[in-house]
C-alpha cells in the first residue's frame, strides 16, 4: 500500500490529484492513504507538509502528514475524512513549501560549507517550527569560522548553481562524493548542489541555489561534546533579518542616534550605569555607618535587633554594627519574604547558624550559615522582633 511519491520527483508541484485508497489511523489521529501523493510527509528533520483535499467542492484540512515503514503516506485530516474510492484535488501550502524547501538546501548547503571552513561534520540536523539547528561533532566552532562558513554557502547561492535529485544505479552511488553515508540500503536518492555538496536524502529541495535566497547563522551553543549551530535560511533568514532591523531602529529611535551608533551609545550607557552603581553603593556604606551608630551610639558588646527598608543595606549595616562590637540581627521585608541576615561581632558567643535553624522551624523559613554569620528568608509578614524573641526561648 505504498504511496506513489510525487514530492520526490518534482518538488515544484503544488497541486495533483489522486484516489482515497484507505482510511487509517497515525499515532491514533484518523487520517486517509492516498494512491499517489504530493504531499511532503515529515522526516529526516523536515517538517510535513500541510494544505487540503478537495472533493466534490468540500475542502478537507490536511494539518499533518506522516509516513509508516510500509512506504504508505498518512495524510491527517482535521473533521470528516474523504471517503475511500474518492477522486481528491490535493492542494498543498505552497509559502510552507518553500521555506521547507529553502531550510533544507540550505542546512544541506551549510552542512558542506561547515567541514570546509570549520572541519566541523554533521551529525544531525533538524528544521523545526521556529528554531533550525545543526550538530557537529567540534566542541567548540569559533566565530571566526562560523562567519566563513556562512559566507561560503552564501557564495555558493549566489553562483547560482544547478540542484539534481535523482537515484543513481549502485555502480554511480559507489563513485559519487557523498557527504554522509545513506541511511537506506536500497533505492537511494541523491541531492547534488552544483559540484559542492553531494549527500544522499529524501527530502524537498530547491531546483537552483539561489531559490535559498540567503544564510544566515544566528548562533550556537556547546551541546553533549558537540556544538549546536543555530541558522536560517530563505524566506525564514529574511523574516528573522527584517525583525532584527526593525528592533534596531526602534532602539535607535531611542537613542536619537543612526542604527550604526547604536554600539557606542549602549557602551556609553554601560559605563553610566557602572558608575552609577559604585556611587549607589557608597552611599549605602555611609548610610549603613550612619544607622548604625545611630542604633549602637557607644561601641561595645551587645546585640541590635533592626528592621530595614532596603536589603541592600544589610550586609553594609552589619558590617559597620560588627565592627562597633554589637552582634547584628537583621530583616528586611519584601513581597516575597523577610530576608534575614545575621552576624556576630568578635568576642561574642551568638551562633548564627544555629539561631537561623530555629528562626526558620519556628516560622515555616529557609537559610542557613556558620556561627558567624547566616542568612536566610522568612515568610512574608513575619513579625521579626517577636521572631527574634520566640527563637531565642527555644535556645537549648
Amino acid at each position: 500500500m505504498a504511496t506513489v511519491r510525487l514530492d520526490q520527483q518534482e518538488p515544484q508541484a503544488r497541486e495533483f490529484t489522486a484516489t482515497v485508497i484507505a482510511h487509517a489511523a497515525y499515532a491514533s489521529k484518523p487520517a486517509v492513504v492516498l494512491d499517489r501523493s504530493a504531499f511532503y510527509p515529515e522526516a529526516g528533520g523536515q517538517l510535513g507538509d500541510r494544505g487540503a483535499l478537495t472533493v466534490d467542492g468540500v475542502a478537507h484540512p490536511v494539518v499533518d502528514v506522516q509516513i509508516d515503514d510500509a512506504g504508505a503516506v498518512h495524510h491527517l485530516v482535521d473533521g470528516a475524512l474523504p471517503p475511500v474510492g474518492a477522486a481528491v484535488a490535493g492542494a498543498i501550502d505552497r509559502a510552507r513549501r518553500l521555506v521547507h524547501m529553502a531550510l533544507h538546501t540550505g542546512q544541506h548547503l551549510l552542512s558542506r560549507a561547515l567541514i570546509e571552513a570549520a572541519g566541523a561534520p554533521t551529525v544531525s540536523a533538524r528544521l523545526g517550527e521556529r528554531d533550525c539547528t545543526i550538530d557537529v561533532t567540534r566542541d567548540a566552532v569559533p566565530e571566526r569560522e562560523l562567519a566563513a562558513a556562512e559566507a561560503l554557502a552564501n557564495a555558493v547561492i549566489d553562483d547560482d548553481v544547478a540542484i539534481r535529485a535523482w537515484w543513481p544505479t549502485p555502480e554511480e552511488l559507489a563513485a559519487l562524493p557523498l557527504r554522509r553515508e545513506p541511511k537506506v540500503e536500497r533505492e537511494v536518492r541523491v541531492i547534488a548542489i552544483g559540484d559542492f555538496d553531494v549527500s544522499p536524502c529524501g527530502g524537498t529541495h530547491c531546483t537552483r541555489s539561489a531559490q535559498i535566497g540567503s544564510m544566515r547563522i544566528l548562533g550556537s551553543e556547546r551541546y553533549k561534546g558537540m556544538t549546536r549551530i543555530y541558522f536560517a535560511a530563505g524566506a525564514r533568514a529574511r523574516g528573522l533579518l527584517a525583525e532584527h532591523s526593525a528592533t534596531l531602529t526602534a532602539v535607535a529611535r531611542d537613542f536619537t542616534c543612526g542604527a550604526a551608533d547604536v554600539p557606542a551609545q549602549i557602551d556609553k550607557l554601560r559605563r553610566a550605569l557602572t558608575d552609577a552603581r559604585g556611587e549607589l553603593t557608597a552611599m549605602r556604606e555611609r548610610l549603613a555607618v550612619a544607622m548604625a551608630a545611630s542604633l549602637a551610639p557607644a561601641p561595645g558588646p551587645g546585640e541590635v535587633v533592626a528592621t530595614v527598608d532596603d536589603a541592600a543595606l544589610l550586609r553594609p549595616l552589619a558590617a559597620a554594627l560588627t565592627a562597633a562590637g554589637r552582634d547584628a540581627l537583621l530583616a528586611a521585608a519584601g513581597a516575597d519574604g523577610v530576608q534575614v541576615l545575621l552576624a556576630r561581632a568578635d568576642g561574642s558567643t551568638l551562633d548564627c547558624g544555629a539561631l537561623l535553624k530555629r528562626l526558620a522551624s519556628a516560622t515555616g523559613g529557609r537559610g542557613g550559615g556558620k556561627p558567624t554569620h547566616a542568612e536566610g528568608r522568612l515568610p512574608a509578614g513575619t513579625d521579626w522582633p517577636a521572631a527574634i524573641a520566640l527563637a531565642r526561648d527555644a535556645a537549648p
